[in-house]
């Protein structure tokens, strides 16, 4: 269940890193458009999750020790 967890934090990451990606390739005049705005915050969720799921992992990694 551990590698599950890494690998699904690894999907993530890259879903963020894409997602800023597009983010920032969307901009046309300014930062501050709707579309924008909708990338950065499924990028900040996406790697909120991350976080979540490494602590996760760690913390079962920890317990088998």
């Amino acid at each position: 269940m551990g590698k599950s967890i890494l690998i699904k934090a690894i999907v993530y990451s890259i879903m963020g890193v894409a997602f800023i990606y597009i983010g920032i390739q969307s901009k046309v005049d300014t930062v501050w458009n709707p579309v924008t705005l909708i990338f950065a915050a499924v990028a900040a969720m996406d790697f909120w999750l991350v976080l979540k799921l490494l602590s996760q992992y760690f913390r079962i990694k920890k317990k088998k020790e």
